[in-house]
């Protein structure tokens, strides 16, 4: 379930049209130990009701008290604040550090049309920035689809990157990642919860009922079909990565074409040298070509010596988290 913390845009449109009013927080620029990256939002109502996070609990009710006289001024504000040794210590860190925050009123500063075109943009998982010139007060979206020509900013969307560049501020709006993970097996029992732990959205899919047992896999999204017919479900876009690890052919090769044919950034398969250079021969046959077939990370993960479930479960997540972050 996709908690309020990742919905900021969405609550902030809700907010402003049922007349509650609603402020835009935004981490624009961070210095030494900032609790939040850059690119974190929170959303203030009229009321002073907030939902997200800037600051990790340091600044917010600074904040907070910012947003609202900015929102009966109808002004955006630009705010820098220092986090204080004592303070960063009691969220975390070792030291402080500063950040800047701008704070935009939906309506009066951010247009609704933006808004609008934003959250429409995530909820068809597109990734999208979201500029702001400092200096002179332009706003507007830039689509990657649009942003085709610029590799600096392609790096960003790439690396979810937010940041500045000269007067502008990018932020950066990215859908999640999903990983249809392919075989409810002893690795991905291990592989499932790590991966919600590091931010991603992991799906089992596997059609055998025995292995997909609730009880193995607790409070995971389960999908008991065929491979080819559970991604087909859930979708493969850019933002998807592929792992099969059941081993067999019978449930490996079905998900393995489908995500050939697909814009995952990552597809994994596990097995050895051996097992794989027999599935590149099947594919070959199935009429896949050299190139094709290298996106396929087989044997799936980092060599780092894993000897268990766990560890071949972190050395499968570090790669995934390398192809996407070095893309």
């Amino acid at each position: 379930m996709t908690s309020n913390l990742d919905r900021i845009p969405e609550l902030a449109l809700e907010w402003h049209n049922n007349g509650s009013g609603a402020v835009l927080a935004t981490v624009v620029e961070t210095w030494g130990s900032a609790p939040r990256r850059a690119g974190s939002q929170m959303v203030v109502s009229a009321a002073g009701v907030m939902e997200g996070s800037v600051s990790g609990g340091c600044v917010e009710g600074a904040v907070v008290a910012e947003a609202l006289e900015a929102l009966s001024r109808g002004t955006a504000e630009l705010l820098e604040f220092g986090v204080a040794d004592e303070d960063a210590f009691a969220v975390g860190l070792a030291c402080g550090g500063r950040i800047r925050i701008l704070v935009e009123p939906v309506g009066a500063v951010i247009s609704v049309d933006v808004l609008e075109t934003l959250v429409k943009a995530r909820a068809a998982r597109q990734q999208m920035a979201y500029l702001v010139n400092v200096a002179s007060g332009e706003r507007r979206l830039v689509s990657r689809a649009k942003a085709a020509e610029d590799t600096a900013m392609l790096d960003r969307f790439a690396k979810d990157r937010s940041g500045f560049d000269g007067d502008w501020f990018i932020g950066i709006h990215s859908p999640g990642i999903r990983l249809a993970v392919v075989g409810a097996v002893h690795i991905a029992q291990a592989l499932m919860p790590m991966a919600r732990l590091a931010g991603f959205d992991p799906v089992l899919i596997d059609p055998r009922p025995g292995f997909v047992a609730a009880s193995r896999f607790p409070g995971e999204t389960i999908i008991e079909a065929w491979p080819d017919e559970g991604l087909q479900q859930i979708g493969l876009d850019p933002r998807a990565g592929v792992i099969t690890l059941t081993h067999d052919p019978k449930l490996d090769d079905p998900a393995i074409k489908t995500a050939l044919a697909s814009e995952a950034f990552y597809i994994g398969a596990l097995g050895s040298n051996r097992t794989h250079a027999k599935r590149v021969q099947r594919l070959i046959a199935d009429g896949f070509s050299n190139l094709q077939i290298a996106r396929i990370h087989a044997p799936v993960g980092l060599d780092i010596g894993a000897a268990n479930p766990a560890e071949i479960a972190v050395s499968i997540l570090a790669e995934v988290i390398q192809r996407l972050r070095r893309t």
